[in-house]
Formats: structure tokens, sequence, C-alpha cells
């Protein structure tokens, strides 16, 4: 099939701008437990929003999701809203566990993991579509590394997430899978295969788990 074109590019020098923002804020960055450079999950969360037919807003949020979690905090907010627009600040505002702007409270970590993910899940229902597509596309990236790293090396790939055995991580994972089920009507039609990937990922993950370690149904982040 010849190549096909568009006299109207949907990405424009705003996504250039924005992959050198995010590139350089998270050049040191390394994926979890791996050599892999963090931009390799910003491209891909970027690849899967445009495959879902978002806009260039979502693309860009797609690239900018981790910034103000990773580090840049209200800082970081602040200048995307002013370069890229309240809309796509609006994304990644709501793709951040909480915003970092270094004064975290000492306390338990295992406490505010949870607080974090029940917060991030709770919030399902007033997400924008453009928000719940850009964190379909960061959560089905993960699990697909997850999937990928659990058939390589076993059990040892939950030390990377603090987690004990990884049952809070496969938990979080499930529920996961559940809220975007819920909210699919609203993502769209081009939103559905990555849903259903992002099942059959984390189905794969849950019985990749009873294999390695027993039963693995426990939910932790039941209503």
């Amino acid at each position: 099939m010849a190549e096909s074109f568009t006299d109207t590019p949907l990405l424009t020098g705003r996504f250039d701008a924005a992959l050198h923002y995010a590139t350089e804020h998270h050049r040191r960055q390394l994926r979890k437990g791996t050599p892999v450079p963090y931009a390799a999950h910003l491209l891909a969360v970027a690849s899967l929003v445009l495959e879902m037919h978002g806009d260039e807003d979502e693309a860009i949020g797609a690239l900018l999701h981790d910034v103000v979690e990773d580090g840049g905090g209200t800082p970081a907010l602040e200048h995307i809203a002013r370069e890229y627009g309240d809309a796509v600040a609006a994304i990644v505002l709501a793709n951040s566990d909480a915003i970092d702007d270094g004064q975290r409270p000492a306390g338990d970590d295992r406490t505010d993991w949870f607080e974090r993910k029940q917060a991030y899940l709770d919030a399902f229902p007033a997400k924008s579509p453009a928000a719940l597509r850009v964190s379909l596309a960061d959560k089905l990236h993960n699990a697909r590394s997850i999937l990928i790293d659990y058939r390589t090396h076993g059990d040892a790939v939950w030390a990377r997430f603090k987690q004990g055995q990884g049952l809070a991580t496969r938990v979080y994972y499930r529920e996961l899978a559940a809220a975007f089920e819920r909210e699919q009507h609203r993502m769209g039609e081009f939103a559905a295969p990555a849903v259903a990937e992002l099942r059959r990922t984390v189905d794969a993950i849950t019985a990749l788990a009873v294999k390695h370690q027993g039963p693995d149904t426990r939910t932790l982040f039941a209503d």
C-alpha cells in the first residue's frame, strides 16, 4: 500500500518542543531496575495515545505526564500551562499521583503508596476522556513491560516496586483494568483495543503469579 499523507500535520512544533523538554527533564532517569532510558516509556505512551486517535494536546500530555510527579513539581506544571496550554496541564495533573515539590514529609512510604493509588483510582469518573486515554497508554505500556520482565526474571522483578512479592502492584493493575473497562464508553472506539489489551496483559501477569506464588486473587483496593 502506498504511503498516505496529510496537508495538515497533526503534530507541530509544539510536540517537538515538548519532546525536547521531556527528554531534558528525564535525561538521567532509567526505567526501574533496567538500563533503559526513561524516554523510551514517554515515547511509547505518546505512540499509544496517537494510535487511539488522540490529538496533539494528548500526545504532548503523554510526553510530559511524569514531569510534575518526578521532581518537576508546581513550577513544572506552571511551565507546562504557560508553554503548552491549560488543556495539556490538566492532562498532566490528572496523571500525577502527587505533585513533587521536594517537600514531602517523612513517613510510612507503604501507607503513602496505598493512599496515592486509591486516590488515583477514585478519580477515574472525574477524569476527562483525554486524561483517561493518556492514563490508559501509560498503564498499558507499564503492564506490557512488567509482563515481559516477569517472564524473563521471575519474582525478582517485584523488588523494583518495593511491594514485597508484588501482590499490591498486581492488585492495583487489576483494579486499573476494571476502572478503564467502566470508563471505556467515554474514551471512544479507538481506545477499545487498548482497554482489551490491558485486561489480557493484567490477566497474564496474574496467571504467571499463580504459577510462581500460588493463589493470587486477593483484593486490596476494594470499596
